[in-house]
């Protein structure tokens, strides 16, 4: 930068600057379209304006409170078992861990998944999290909706959908290993299922450190966010839910667990919050 200033002039360097960031972003967008790498966030920075917090969760004590959870999906899913020994409070943090342990099921990989048990319309949706890794395993924060039972009452999404805020499945592809992937899906989980893949989004460190993910849900659409920058958002399919929606924090197996017995992997969360506007209770 000294180099620079003893060149070119303030102004001359501010241009400079502003063709260098644009360069980087065009290159990024080219990655994308022609490889489908991970992108950077650049959007609106979050604003809770108007949004007072109505649920909180900071994970502190010994057990999981189970006014405001429940667990989810008990018993064998894909390639492991969910069971409700797998999800834990230690030093003021939620963990799940994904491992392979002579359980409820008999020997077995075992992971775990958790819902609030309140239901929401509307609202910001945020958590500071470090996501796991490997094995095969993946961690999400999600909402869902009791909608996604049938294509009927789903109605295009307008009756309920399935919001991934994040997805956290990346870390064995070599160019996009700091990333999330953040998807939407519609009309029950039959024949009428509908898609769409939002993209990969850049974190950093997401297996190592916190990140937050946030997700705002609008009357007209859903704003995605990652550590408060805004990464994209949409209305699909037939716009966005209008019925109730509930929070998930999961930790799940794919189809093949990729480690031998004696690896673990965590999906730590430090806090669950949503907040909403007065007009949406």
């Amino acid at each position: 930068m000294q180099l620079l200033e003893k060149i070119f002039a303030p102004r001359q360097i501010r241009a400079l600057q502003t063709l260098f960031v644009a360069l980087i972003v065009i290159a990024e967008m080219l990655g994308v379209a022609l490889f489908d790498t991970a992108q950077t966030p650049r959007g609106q920075e979050l604003n809770l304006a108007g949004y007072e917090l109505v649920f909180e969760d900071e994970f502190e004590g010994d057990t999981l409170d189970l006014s405001k959870w429940a667990y989810r999906g008990n018993g064998p899913r894909r390639a492991a078992y969910m069971s409700p020994d797998q999800v834990f409070l230690e030093d003021g943090n939620l963990i799940m861990r994904a491992e392979y342990r002579d359980g409820e099921y008999g020997p077995a990989w075992y992971a775990g998944m958790i819902r609030t048990v309140e239901e929401f319309t509307s609202g910001y949706f945020e958590c500071r999290c470090i996501a796991s890794r490997g094995g095969g395993f993946w961690s999400a924060f999600w909402l869902n909706s009791p909608a996604m039972s049938s294509e009927e009452a789903s109605s295009g999404g307008i009756g309920g959908s399935e919001v991934d805020i994040f997805e956290a499945f990346n870390y064995d592809k070599r160019f996009m290993r700091d990333s999330v992937s953040l998807n939407i899906h519609v009309g029950g989980y039959g024949d009428g299922l509908k898609s769409e893949g939002l993209g990969n989004f850049k974190v950093k460190k997401p297996y190592t450190q916190y990140n937050t993910y946030g997700l705002e849900w609008t009357d007209e659409e859903y704003i995605f966010y990652i550590n408060g920058i805004e990464a994209i958002r949409s209305d699909f399919k037939d716009g966005v839910s209008k019925g109730l929606e509930y929070v998930i924090l999961s930790l799940e197996p794919g189809g093949e667990v990729t480690e031998e017995p004696g690896f673990s992997t965590d999906f730590i969360v430090d806090y669950v919050k949503v907040y909403q506007k007065s007009t949406a209770r």
